[in-house]
């Protein structure tokens, strides 16, 4: 994998989780259901819970992570030189887990955020985890189409 594909991967996770932020807020922003807080929310990591961040830190954690799936999701769709239908399956199955994460973040949180069997907060979550899983393959299709990476 080259230097390019590595940015290529940090570009995809800089985007799509500016996108999965940008929804989460919406929604939070519309519903008062506190599915930003809970995606930004590190209160229960020891060491880091200790602090009071500012959003823009806690939301960069947040973009370190989905940088890091980015650079995942290229180094996977190059290395096995995926196309199509199976590009698809990978972005999915790398964001299936976030969505489950939806639970412990819930049960651990000391901020307030939505319950753990709330269906209004797991439906929000869902919504925002499933159009960033979408967000990879196009942002991979967009990047292609416009570099030779």
């Amino acid at each position: 994998m080259t230097s390019k594909h590595y940015m290529k991967g940090i570009g995809i996770g800089i985007a799509s989780g500016i996108l999965l932020g940008m929804i989460l807020k919406s929604l939070q922003s519309l519903t008062g259901i506190n599915v930003y807080i809970l995606l930004l929310n590190v209160d229960f990591i020891p060491y880091l819970g200790d602090v009071r961040w500012a959003e823009w830190v806690e939301f960069l954690f947040h973009l370190i992570i989905s940088c890091l799936i980015g650079i995942i999701f290229v180094k996977l769709v190059h290395q096995f030189k995926l196309t199509g239908r199976a590009v698809w399956i990978l972005s999915f199955a790398l964001t299936l887990p976030a969505f489950f994460l939806y639970f412990p973040l819930s049960y651990l949180a000391i901020k307030e955020v939505p319950g753990i069997y709330d269906p209004s907060g797991i439906a929000l979550w869902f919504l925002g985890h499933l159009v960033y899983g979408v967000s990879l393959p196009l942002l991979n299709y967009l990047i292609k189409r416009l570099t030779s990476c």
